[in-house]
């Protein structure tokens, strides 16, 4: 873990700034599954593999919103702590705010709120949560989230967003990171196509991602890049051993379009994507 860099958690848990569903034997250490990845018996299985010891690894998973509310949710846990093949988690999420149901949000987080006063997690966040959701998730519930994890990379940035975790102290992880939703998201622009991406990575020998993910790094973020490509799995780990210019990183800033790539939080019901989790 000491080769990864690390961002320091809202109530002092370290989590490494780079993560990935994947490639332990590569250096990562911070491992991001979620329920609704129906994986978490394949991450289990793959971490006791690698022979790295369990506190040297950071486990990330997120509750589905059909294990919602309070007795639910707390069961969602040891569902996924038992196909992980561990008694604690270092982080749990909610996947999504779930509006047209935030009652049974709110209960979801407050079982989160337990399971953290039980040690059984060490960290508790949200994600795809918007400004709206997180005042009225901290107008209701006692503990901070420590991450909001969302879509973020070089042409959606949601700066308001961001400005909001900086207020309360929240940390901003970033799925899709280097904008994998731009080439299959139905978009006309492709972030590894961009011009001033390609330049930028021209001058430091790079590629396009390893140059979001070091702005990524570089702006305090955490940052859950998504490969199938053991190539792609390696590149996206060397970014460690060069830096971007103030010029640089004003010149990525200028590139946000606005335009989101996934679902709108929303648009996420019950109705629509309610499926039911496993047990263990």
């Amino acid at each position: 873990m000491s080769t990864v860099p690390s961002v320091v958690l809202n109530n002092g848990v370290e989590m490494p700034a780079i993560g990935l569903g994947e490639a332990l034997r590569l250096g990562y250490r911070h491992i991001d599954t979620a329920a609704a990845y129906f994986n978490e018996g394949e991450v289990g299985e793959g971490v006791r593999r690698s022979g790295i010891a369990r506190d040297e690894v950071f486990i990330e998973t997120k509750v589905w919103i059909s294990d919602y509310g309070h007795d639910a949710t707390l069961h969602a846990f040891d569902k996924s702590a038992g196909k992980l093949g561990v008694d604690r988690l270092d982080l749990l999420v909610l996947h999504q705010p779930l509006p047209s149901r935030f009652d049974a949000t709110l209960d979801a987080y407050r079982a989160l709120e337990e399971l953290l006063a039980d040690g059984k997690v060490r960290a508790i966040g949200v994600s795809n949560f918007m400004p709206e959701h997180l005042e009225q998730l901290l107008a209701e519930t006692s503990v901070v989230p420590a991450v909001n994890q969302i879509e973020l990379h070089p042409y959606f940035q949601q700066r308001a967003l961001q400005g909001v975790h900086a207020e309360y102290g929240i940390l901003t992880q970033a799925w899709s990171p280097i904008g994998g939703i731009t080439s299959y998201g139905g978009g006309e622009r492709r972030t590894f196509d961009d011009p001033t991406l390609l330049e930028i990575a021209r001058q430091h020998g790079k590629s396009a991602a390893q140059v979001m993910l070091r702005w990524h790094l570089q702006e305090g973020r955490s940052a859950i890049p998504k490969s199938t490509r053991p190539a792609r799995i390696a590149e996206n780990f060397d970014v460690f051993d060069f830096e971007l210019s103030g010029g640089q990183m004003s010149a990525i800033d200028a590139l946000d379009t606005g335009v989101r790539g996934g679902p709108d939080p929303e648009s996420i019901t019950l109705e629509a994507y309610g499926v039911e989790i496993p047990e263990a």
